[in-house]
C-alpha cells in the first residue's frame, strides 16, 4: 500500500475488456496517474448475470482495489454500474465513479427528439436504468435496444466479423425505422464497435460514448480531494485479469495498444 495518497492509484473494471475504452479516455485526461485495470474475466459477460451476482462480485473487486491503496474507484462497465454502484457506495470507504448510459446527454443533444440507446440486457431491467429513462425522457421518443452477444463477440475479437455485423445491423434496425439522430452506447464494450455502428446508421448520427464523461467526472473528484498526482510524474497502467490466458493478454494489447504485463488474480 502506498503511503502517499496522490501517488496512489486510480483503479476500474469491467467484466471483461469493454472497460479500456473508458481506461483510455482517463490516460488521456489524467497521464501523470497511476492506474490499475482490473477484468473480470473469469465471469464475462455481466450482462446475462442476475443483480445479486454482479453485487458480489463488484464488492470483491472493490475490496481487492481497498487492499491496493487506491484512492477512487471508476466502475467502467455500465452493468455493474446498475446493479451495484449504490451498495458499493454504503459498503466501501472509497469515492466511486460509476457509468451512466448517456440518456441524459443524448436527449439534451437530439435535435429530433428521437434518440436510441443501445445497453445490455442486465442494465435495460435495472431499476437504475428505468429510474433515468423516465428521469431524461422528456418530450423525447426514446428507443431502447438490449444487445444480448455483442460483448461476447468483442471479447472473443471476433466483432469485425460477418456474424457479429449481421447481429449489430439486427439491434440497429429499430432504430433506423424509428429515425433516430442521437445513439448513446450505453455499454463500454460498444465504442470498439463504432465504425460498424456507422457503417450502419450512416455518419449524420450522433453516437454518444460516455467514457470522456467518466474521465471529467473523475478528474474533478480528485481536484476536490486534493488527491490529483504531481503532473510531472509519468503514470503507468497495471492489468489485472480473474483468468488470466494468453489470448487474453494480446487482446488486450490489440485494444490498448501497447504491450502489457497482465497479472492474475484468483478471486
Amino acid at each position: 500500500m502506498l503511503n502517499d495518497h496522490n501517488d496512489a492509484p486510480i483503479a476500474l473494471f469491467d467484466s471483461g475488456i469493454g472497460g479500456l475504452s473508458v481506461l483510455r479516455h482517463v490516460r488521456e485526461r489524467l497521464p501523470a496517474e497511476e492506474l490499475i485495470y482490473l477484468a473480470d474475466s473469469a465471469h464475462t459477460p455481466y450482462g446475462d448475470k442476475s443483480e445479486d451476482f454482479i453485487i458480489e462480485r463488484s464488492l470483491t473487486i472493490g475490496r481487492f482495489f481497498i487492499e491496493q491503496g487506491a484512492k477512487v474507484l471508476v466502475i467502467a462497465c455500465n452493468s455493474a454500474t446498475a446493479a451495484a454502484v449504490s451498495v458499493m457506495r454504503e459498503q466501501l470507504d472509497i469515492p466511486i465513479v460509476g457509468m451512466e448510459p448517456g440518456i441524459k446527454p443524448a436527449v439534451t443533444q437530439s435535435k429530433n427528439r428521437r434518440v436510441g440507446i443501445m445497453a445490455t440486457a442486465a442494465t435495460v431491467a435495472s431499476e437504475k436504468f428505468s429510474t433515468l429513462a423516465q428521469r431524461y425522457a422528456n418530450e423525447s421518443e426514446l428507443s431502447i435496444q438490449a444487445c444480448p452477444g455483442l460483448v461476447e463477440h468483442i471479447e472473443a475479437m471476433t466483432h469485425d466479423s460477418e456474424e457479429s455485423y449481421q447481429m449489430l445491423a439486427r439491434y440497429l434496425l429499430p432504430f433506423q425505422q424509428q429515425g433516430i439522430d442521437t445513439l448513446a452506447l450505453g455499454c463500454t464494450h460498444y465504442p470498439f464497435m463504432l465504425p460498424q455502428i456507422r457503417e450502419i446508421l450512416g455518419d449524420e448520427i450522433l453516437v454518444i460514448d460516455t467514457g470522456p464523461a467518466v474521465a471529467e467526472q473523475l478528474q474533478r473528484i480528485l481536484k476536490q480531494n486534493a488527491s490529483l498526482r504531481d503532473q510531472s510524474a509519468k503514470g503507468r497502467v497495471h492489468f489485472y485479469a480473474t483468468q488470466h490466458t494468453e489470448r487474453l493478454r494480446e487482446q488486450i494489447e490489440k485494444l490498448w495498444g501497447e504491450p502489457v504485463a497482465l497479472r492474475s488474480l484468483q478471486r
